[in-house]
């Protein structure tokens, strides 16, 4: 499967390429950079220190997705949204690991999800979507028990609460069958009274160069349950990405998650 990566100098840029290297099954067709960047015209390969590849490194988004059959997009909000356009224009598989979208930059994702394939998850990790399912399921088993969401990354971090924890605090709001948005506690700062009955709180970490951990505290009266993820290597999030782009190969167009990649959006 031919796959463009995006935002190809970053950190998780440079991931994917390197995954896209070893991949069975797929390979590296374009490598694409912002106009001004000192990685433009560098081969892909010698850009992530691997032999060179004979792929350039260009800023030029739109010949890229005609000759390509998927995206993989680990950008900005702004960034993404355009490219979600031309995906779309393009009818090929975008997938999406950026955080921090506005409702109605999800409004234009779930537009041009009438015309591409569309996978889009807050953490491209197999072990933090399997995660998700079990938090939604203790949640639902656990009505009574106040639920807390605990994240740290890297100082270079720029959004809190992550993508991830806002993941997990979306499987727990489903667990509870309540709405996210209307029970989420992001901040607690001097005289904040007592807990609010079924609240979900989040509360973040940044320092050193972790990749990303997040526990999810379930705790009632008298036990606490804590359900973790710790990554280690965002190769993690890499080949996550590249399983969903094989898994979005020739399926209708819509907007899916990781869920349905691994098969347990029901659980």
């Amino acid at each position: 499967m031919r796959l463009v990566v995006v935002g190809a100098a970053g950190r998780m840029g440079c991931a994917l390429i390197r995954a896209l290297l070893l991949a069975p099954g797929a390979r590296l067709s374009a490598a694409i950079e912002r106009e001004g960047s000192p990685a433009l015209g560098q081969d892909a390969g010698a850009l992530v220190g691997l032999p060179e590849t004979g792929v350039k490194v260009t800023s030029d988004p739109l010949a890229a997705f005609a000759d390509a059959e998927g995206v993989v997009d680990f950008t900005s909000p702004a960034a993404t949204v355009e490219f979600a356009g031309l995906a779309a224009q393009a009818r090929i598989v975008h997938i999406i690991g950026t955080t921090g979208f506005s409702d109605e930059d999800i409004m234009k994702l779930d537009a041009a999800a009438r015309h591409a394939v569309l996978v889009r998850s807050g953490n491209m990790s197999l072990g933090v979507n399997l995660l998700a399912a079990l938090v939604k399921k203790a949640t639902a088993a656990l009505p009574d028990f106040d639920v807390e969401i605990l994240e740290m990354h890297h100082r270079d971090k720029v959004d809190a609460p992550s993508g991830t924890a806002l993941l997990l605090g979306e499987a727990a709001a489903a667990g509870r069958r309540v709405k996210l948005t209307e029970k989420s506690v992001k901040v607690r700062d001097g005289h904040t009274g007592a807990r609010s009955a079924g609240s979900i709180g989040f509360a973040t970490l940044r320092g050193g160069s972790v990749v990303g951990e997040h526990t999810v505290i379930l705790a009632g009266a008298g036990e606490r349950v804590e359900l973790s993820h710790k990554a280690e290597d965002r190769a993690i999030f890499a080949n996550g990405a590249i399983r969903a782009a094989l898994w979005g190969r020739g399926r209708a167009p819509g907007h899916y998650s990781m869920a349905d990649v691994l098969g347990i959006a029901d659980l």
